[in-house]
Formats: structure tokens, C-alpha cells, sequence
């Protein structure tokens, strides 16, 4: 029961790490439609962003997290402006433009900070275990998991219960005629992408105390979210929940029998039978024509 309960919540701190990475990766391409191979830089650049305002600001992780994914909202903002809005409807275009941002963004900070691996220090209060069930769980994990929770509540709440995110799903019904009832999908989809990139900033300064930061940390991630994306319907929000929870839970329990690169190789062979027999994904959303 002590391994059960272990391996359990291994695999849920797994899970809401990949969760908040798909979780951007899901909305901009399920609003905008662009894949988006940049996704991974931009967790990258969160955790050099929580490195470095630790470093030189003497910022903790805790109080970093909201300038963090203000920065990075900031960033994907300026991307689509400057890029992303001249390249819709050209599928092949974004993705060579986002592979490209992507390998600018990793050299441009090794030429900026360096290729050496950085070290982000984990908050003194969440450095301790708790006892969950008679067994230690790292509270920093526990906290991950928590915070990962309540912003996939956020997201889903701004997406489905506010004004913009009605706007969002007209948008993502039909833009001609949402455009003709005066919604200016340009902004949208500008605020979309900003958001995106900021919750992959929050995720990459979430992880960097749990690994080394490095200009290619972001490659592994993104391959992780995008078959979280397709296992989970690619425009479902609880479908991105749900998928990282299989995922992460599967990731956790294989590695603890075998080793990482086992689980994950057994994982995306999951991932390929499932699109074989169901290409819409586990948990694709219903629209009606």
C-alpha cells in the first residue's frame, strides 16, 4: 500500500507538470490553430527567467511565479504580433516559423547567459516532506500539484464563463461570422497566445528546482504536451486534465518498474495505437454543425 500510495503520487506530480505545459500548448492551437513548436522555449525561458530573478533580484520562486508569466505574456504577445498574425491559415508557415523562434530563443540565450546547466533554489518553506498516509511526499511536489489545480480552474472558468472566453468560442465556430457580430478575433488571438506562453513560463519556473535548466529543457517538454494534446482532444480543456493524468500516472508507474526512457517509449507507443483507433483523442469535444 506504501508503494501504491508512493508511486500514486509520483505519477500525479508528474501529471500536473505536463498539465500546465499542454495546458497552453491546447488553447493557443485550439483558438488559433497554430502548432506551435516554440511551446518548449517558452517553458525554457520561464525557468531562466526564475533563475535569473532569483540570481541577480534576490526574488524568491514564490514571489517570482506572477512577474514570471507576465514576462512571458509579454513575449508571446510580441511573437504573434510580429510573426504569428502575417502567417493563419498557413499551417506549414507557422510551423517552420515557431521551429525557428524556437531555435533563436535557445541560442540566443546561450549567448546571453551561457550553456552551462543553472540551478533554481527551491522555496526553504516547501523543502520539507509531508506524511501522506504513513508516507514522505515532497511538499514542493504537493504544492505543484496544487497550484497546477487551481490554474487549470482559473483557465477553464475564463474560458467558458466569462465574456472573453464566449468570444473564444465563436471565434473558434466560425471567425467570418463572429468577425460580422463584431468580435475582433486579431485581439483574441493575441490574447490567447500571451496567455499560452505565460502559462508555459509558470510551468518551466515550477520545474526548474526539480531539474537542471538548460537552453534545451524545453525540447523534452513540448513532446511530452503534444501527446498530451492528442490524447486529450486537442480544443478540451478537461480533456488536457484528464490526459495528463493518464499520462502522468502511466509515465510514473512504468519508470518505478523499469526506468524513464522505458516509460516514456511505452507511452508514446500508446499515444500512436490511440490515434490508429481514435485520432479525435480520448476526451474530444462535441461541436455541433
Amino acid at each position: 500500500m506504501d508503494i501504491f500510495i508512493s508511486q500514486l503520487v509520483t505519477g500525479l506530480s508528474i501529471a500536473s507538470i505536463l498539465m500546465l505545459v499542454a495546458l497552453g500548448l491546447a488553447i493557443i492551437y485550439g483558438v488559433t490553430g497554430v502548432i506551435n513548436l516554440a511551446h518548449g522555449e517558452f517553458v525554457m525561458l520561464g525557468a531562466y527567467c526564475a533563475w535569473a530573478l532569483q540570481t541577480y533580484l534576490g526574488m524568491g520562486l514564490l514571489v517570482s511565479i506572477i512577474p514570471i508569466f507576465l514576462l512571458l505574456a509579454l513575449f508571446g504577445w510580441f511573437i504573434e504580433v510580429v510573426v504569428i498574425r502575417h502567417l493563419y491559415d498557413r499551417p506549414l508557415d507557422t510551423i517552420l516559423a515557431t521551429w525557428g523562434i524556437g531555435v533563436i530563443a535557445q541560442q540566443a540565450i546561450r549567448l546571453i547567459v551561457g550553456g552551462e546547466l543553472r540551478y533554481v533554489e527551491m522555496p526553504s518553506a516547501l523543502s520539507r516532506s509531508v506524511s501522506i498516509f504513513g508516507v514522505e511526499e515532497s511538499a514542493y511536489r504537493l504544492f505543484v500539484l496544487a497550484l497546477a489545480l487551481l490554474l487549470f480552474a482559473v483557465t477553464w472558468y475564463a474560458f467558458q464563463r466569462t465574456r472573453f472566453g464566449l468570444k473564444v468560442r465563436a471565434i473558434t465556430q466560425d471567425r467570418a461570422i463572429a468577425s460580422a457580430f463584431g468580435i475582433n478575433s486579431g485581439r483574441v488571438y493575441r490574447m490567447t497566445f500571451a496567455y499560452g506562453a505565460g502559462m508555459a513560463g509558470i510551468a518551466g519556473a515550477l520545474v526548474s528546482p526539480l531539474k537542471s535548466v538548460s537552453p534545451e529543457m524545453g525540447t523534452t517538454y513540448v513532446v511530452d504536451a503534444f501527446m498530451v494534446v492528442v490524447m486529450g482532444g486537442v480544443q478540451s480543456l478537461m480533456g488536457t486534465l484528464g490526459a495528463s493524468g493518464i499520462l502522468g500516472e502511466l509515465t510514473g508507474f512504468i519508470a518505478f518498474y523499469s526506468n524513464d526512457t522505458m516509460a516514456k517509449a511505452l507511452a508514446l507507443l500508446a499515444i500512436v495505437v490511440l490515434i490508429r483507433f481514435r485520432p479525435q483523442g480520448l476526451f474530444a469535444s462535441r461541436v455541433r454543425g
